[in-house]
């Protein structure tokens, strides 16, 4: 092969590393090896405790319809992050529950009760609206993935509950 045509493929490589996943995660990060957790390369997720990023749920118990905000935001107000993918489960059963309403900017995947960017411009914030299942009542509690950019990700992440005054 010659040298243009791998320096060709090599930038085209390249690109795709660097736009991969502007819409957001796919259905399939439910159920991946390393489940709710981006498959970017060898990127892995950065240590729990340098996240600069607060998900704050206001509730954690719900009834039947309920539902239930959670918000992303950074601690320091002025980082942004590029996406984010994330996860109601049972506290219980830690299982997928209820589903999430799609709003500008984001696409749910229904199938694991998840909702994800659809686009990956910076955000200073995300205000997402999470839907109890109309048969159940208990404690749910969110889990998943903010990624500051393609190789900068924390994962792994439980939203925290808003302390009711």
């Amino acid at each position: 092969m010659s040298v243009k045509c791998s320096v060709f493929w090599f930038s085209m490589a390249l690109l795709c590393l660097t736009n991969a996943f502007p819409d957001g995660a796919p259905a399939d990060t439910c159920v991946k090896q390393r489940a709710n957790q981006p498959n970017h390369g060898k990127a892995r997720t950065q240590p729990g405790q340098t996240i600069p990023y607060e998900v704050v749920a206001d509730s954690e118990t719900f009834h039947p319809g309920q539902p239930i905000s959670v918000s992303i935001y950074p601690i320091d107000q002025k980082s942004t992050f590029r996406g984010f993918f994330l996860q109601a489960r049972d506290a219980n059963s830690n299982e997928w529950i209820g589903e999430w309403i799609q709003s500008e900017n984001t696409k749910t995947i229904p199938e694991c009760s998840a909702i994800t960017h659809s686009d990956n411009r910076d955000k200073l914030g995300a205000k997402l609206f999470w839907k109890a299942p109309q048969n159940k009542r208990g404690r749910v509690y969110f889990t998943g993935t903010v990624l500051k950019e393609y190789s900068i990700f924390w994962s792994d992440i439980v939203a925290k509950v808003q302390a009711t005054q």
